[in-house]
């Protein structure tokens, strides 16, 4: 019961700053095209990771709460988390921004960005990535940048989706 106050509590003081910082949302009702182009961005950026951070980053009473967050958080497919987000993220992102990032975590650059992201071992100083020259010449052209732009503007808010979900599942 603390756990669920704790949650309770954390997701509250997150929507209280979210609306502060929220970047204006891109469709009221997003279409099932755009919920489907954010869906498959998830997918590519191992939208399920993003969970298991938000769970490792959050506090719990007891080791045995934060272990019982992280079984229950096992227990659900990959696809059903990049599915149950999906619908609010693409109140945040459009379908240009999620084509254009999902094709960027899909290139060897973004690859290896998601596995330094995911994979890396704790550090003081955030060991970079070094595009090649090719992939610098990639990371330049305007449809990334602006895409690139827009997903940052919208991370607070997929941070507190992400949240939402991970208390919906811890509820189950």
């Amino acid at each position: 019961m603390k756990l669920m106050r704790i949650l309770v509590l954390a997701g509250s003081m997150a929507a209280a700053s979210l609306t502060a910082a929220a970047p204006a949302a891109v469709a009221a009702s997003p279409g099932a095209a755009q919920v489907k182009a954010v869906q498959d961005m998830l997918a590519s950026m191992q939208a399920e990771k993003m969970m298991r951070t938000t769970a490792g980053t959050s506090r719990y009473s007891s080791d045995q709460q934060k272990q019982a967050v992280f079984d229950k958080l096992a227990q659900v497919p990959p696809a059903e988390i990049h599915r149950r987000l999906a619908v609010p993220v693409a109140r945040f992102v459009s379908t240009e921004t999620a084509i254009e990032m999902t094709r960027f975590y899909g290139s060897s650059y973004g690859k290896r960005v998601l596995y330094q992201t995911y994979n890396s071992k704790p550090t003081f100083q955030a060991q970079e990535v070094t595009p090649t020259k090719a992939e610098q010449a990639d990371l330049k052209r305007p449809a990334y940048l602006k895409a690139a732009k827009a997903l940052k503007a919208a991370e607070p808010a997929i941070q507190h989706e992400t949240f939402v979900l991970l208390t919906q599942i811890t509820r189950k």
